[in-house]
């Protein structure tokens, strides 16, 4: 019998499809949006239809090509997914530049990248005359060029940089000023505005947003996700979540299906915990998934300081003892760190096509959803 069981959300609880929409969103108004690049501001709406969301999310990801890519190195976050993407593009804007503009470029390299910087870079490249049409497909291809996996993917951006322009910089790392730039415009994306500034208390880059939280898709009816944590409760197992999504993206949607009862406050951690411990501990970081950190303070709850989070031995004592249920690589390396049993549903990104996946892993569990844990507890 499992004393614990650690769940994720997306793709285990909550349907992932608008968090890729709002990332493959966010990517291109980075690209195209007077606010940031620039480079053909008449492309971006704030308020774009259902038709032409889905025509963003596949050029950006090319078919969803580049999401499963990520996914199967072990990448998350979709803060993290929005930053590898557009970093990517913006590495083969600065290509041609250096061969003209070397010294600007370098200057760009190793400063904290503002969005005037960004701004300043589009504007050259529009001076310039110089093609700036994103090569999205391209992002596999370079990138399988090397083994990086993880949160090793960021720093292998400047690898690449050293490939193509033959500057050596370490510009591009989770610890980053872009990567924070990436993350405020994706939850803009996702919240709106109202939500956005209640959670940020800044004001969004671009207003008109009416965000996704909103739209949060359950991956199996209410009714039937409330039958299952009552019985696992009913069971004495103690059930925790670790979760990539921030505070608010995932009290209110947890809430609203009527399943937050069943979580002890304190055994949620979320991104915003995540933050929040990388702010306080540089030296630690990255510590998102698939780092255990998310996971470990979830199973030991609000009262353990972030240094007894990340000190705490591992593998844990009896981890064999606490289940993790997840649908991506991210969540299997993470139990893996920690010792822990691991079930994989195949309600996530790549659907029973992850099956395969799973297998060559060995994992402990394979389910269609979440329900079938009943078979097992």
């Amino acid at each position: 019998m499992f004393k614990t069981i650690l769940f994720d959300i997306d793709g285990v609880l909550l349907s992932e499809e608008r968090y890729f929409d709002a990332t493959a969103l966010t990517v291109y108004e980075l690209i195209y949006s007077s606010n940031y690049l620039g480079l053909k501001p008449e492309l971006f709406a704030s308020q774009p239809s259902e038709e032409q969301i889905r025509k963003i999310r596949s050029l950006v990801f090319d078919n969803d090509h580049v999401l499963h890519f990520m996914k199967s190195r072990g990448i998350n976050a979709n803060w993290d997914m929005v930053y590898l993407a557009f970093s990517y593009q913006l590495i083969l804007l600065l290509e041609p530049l250096a061969k003209t503009h070397k010294d600007v470029i370098k200057n760009f390299l190793h400063g904290n990248i503002s969005l005037k910087d960004l701004q300043t870079l589009g504007q050259l490249v529009k001076s310039l005359d110089i093609n700036a049409e994103p090569d999205f497909p391209a992002f596999i291809h370079d990138f399988k060029k090397g083994n990086a996996t993880k949160q090793a993917l960021m720093t292998y951006l400047n690898d690449i940089v050293k490939d193509k322009i033959g500057l050596s910089t370490s510009q591009f790392s989770r610890n980053s000023s872009l990567w924070r730039i990436c993350e405020k415009a994706f939850q803009e994306w996702y919240l709106g505005d109202e939500k956005f500034i209640q959670d940020e208390g800044i004001q969004p880059v671009q207003a008109g947003k009416p965000g996704f939280l909103s739209s949060e898709i359950p991956i199996v009816e209410p009714a039937h996700l409330q039958r299952l944590f009552q019985s696992l409760k009913d069971k004495g197992i103690k059930l925790g979540i670790g979760t990539g999504r921030p505070d608010i993206e995932t009290i209110e949607p947890l809430a609203s299906i009527g399943v937050l009862e069943y979580f002890n406050r304190s055994c949620i951690s979320t991104a915003t915990d995540v933050l929040k411990a990388e702010e306080e501990h540089p030296e630690r970081s990255p510590l998102a998934k698939p780092q255990p950190f998310t996971y470990i303070a979830a199973l030991l709850g609000k009262k353990c300081s972030d240094p007894d989070v990340l000190n705490h031995p591992l593998p844990i004592e009896n981890g064999r003892d606490i289940l993790i249920v997840g649908d991506s690589v991210a969540d299997y390396y993470a139990s893996q760190s920690m010792g822990c049993t691991f079930a994989a549903v195949l309600t996530g990104l790549s659907g029973q096509a992850a099956r395969s996946e799973f297998e060559a892993l060995r994992t402990d569990y394979i389910l269609n959803n979440v329900m079938e844990l009943l078979n097992i507890v």
